[in-house]
C-alpha cells in the first residue's frame, strides 16, 4: 500500500488547525460544555467534532469552509448561553427543566418514562449518589443534564457537626504525595514535607517502598492515609 505523502502533509496542518478551533471553542462556551452537557450542548458538541473531523480528514472539503462553520456553531451556542441566563422561558427551551421520578418515596412511573430512565438506569444514578437502598430515598429528580439528585429522608440524613452544636476544626484539601506508586515531589513539599520523612512515616506503616501503593494523601493535621495496589477483598456480586 503506497502512501499519499502530499495529502499526509496536507492533514498535519488541518488538524492542527481544527483542534486549535475546538479549543477556542470550548474556552469561548465555557466550562459547562465540558462538564454539563444539555441536549442542545449535546448537539453543538457532536456538530462541531463532526466538522472538525471533516475539515481534518477530507482534503477535498476547502479549509476555510470547514473553519467557518465550526466558528458559527460555537458562536450560536455561545449566544445561546448568553439568552438563557436572562430568560427563564428560553432556559426552559433550550436546557430543560428538572423532571420528579420519586416522591414521598413513591416512583412516578410516567416521568420516569417521560426522562426515557429505566429502573436500572435509575439504580444505578442512586448508587453513584451513594444511596444503595432506595427505601432511604424521600425525593429524586432528574435534572435538565441527565442527572439525578436526590433528598433522602429525614432518618437518614447525615447528622452534621451543626445539629451537634460540636465546634470543628477548618477543613482544607488534602494533598496527594503518591499516585500509581509514583512520588509527587512538589504537593509533598507545597505541605512543607521531605522525602526523607515520607519515607520514614512508610516505613512505621510497614512499606519498604512506594510499589504497592496506589495513592497516599496527606492533611494538614500530617495524617498520612494509605490506599494499596493489590487490597485482598473478597468480592460479593448482588447487583446484577
Amino acid at each position: 500500500m503506497q502512501i499519499d505523502m502530499k495529502s499526509l502533509l496536507e492533514v498535519f496542518p488541518r488538524a492542527l488547525l481544527s483542534l486549535f478551533c475546538l479549543f477556542l471553542i470550548t474556552r469561548l462556551i465555557g466550562k459547562k460544555q465540558v462538564s454539563e452537557l444539555s441536549l442542545f450542548d449535546y448537539v453543538i458538541g457532536i456538530s462541531i467534532g463532526n466538522f472538525a473531523a471533516e475539515i481534518t480528514i477530507n482534503v477535498d472539503v476547502p479549509l476555510i469552509n470547514g473553519i467557518a462553520a465550526v466558528l458559527l456553531f460555537g458562536i450560536i451556542a455561545f449566544i445561546v448561553a448568553k439568552v438563557t441566563m436572562k430568560s427563564i422561558i428560553l432556559r426552559r427551551l433550550f436546557t430543560g427543566v428538572p423532571t420528579l421520578v420519586v416522591q414521598n418515596g413513591k416512583f412516578i412511573k410516567d416521568n420516569m418514562k417521560k426522562t426515557r430512565y429505566d429502573m436500572n438506569d435509575f439504580l444505578e444514578e442512586c448508587r453513584s449518589n451513594g444511596y444503595f437502598d432506595v427505601s432511604e430515598i424521600e425525593y429524586a429528580v432528574v435534572e435538565a443534564n441527565g442527572k439525578i439528585s436526590i433528598l433522602p429522608k429525614s432518618e437518614y440524613k447525615p447528622l452534621t457537626p451543626k445539629d451537634m452544636q460540636v465546634k470543628v476544626e477548618k477543613a482544607s484539601l488534602c494533598a496527594n504525595v503518591i499516585i500509581d506508586s509514583r512520588l509527587l515531589p512538589n504537593n509533598l513539599e507545597n505541605m512543607g514535607k521531605t522525602k526523607e520523612w515520607l519515607d520514614k512515616e512508610l516505613k512505621v506503616k510497614g512499606y519498604k517502598n512506594y510499589d504497592n501503593i496506589l495513592l497516599a494523601t496527606l492533611d494538614i493535621h500530617d495524617k498520612l492515609t494509605i490506599y494499596e495496589q493489590k487490597a485482598n477483598i473478597k468480592i460479593t456480586n448482588v447487583l446484577e
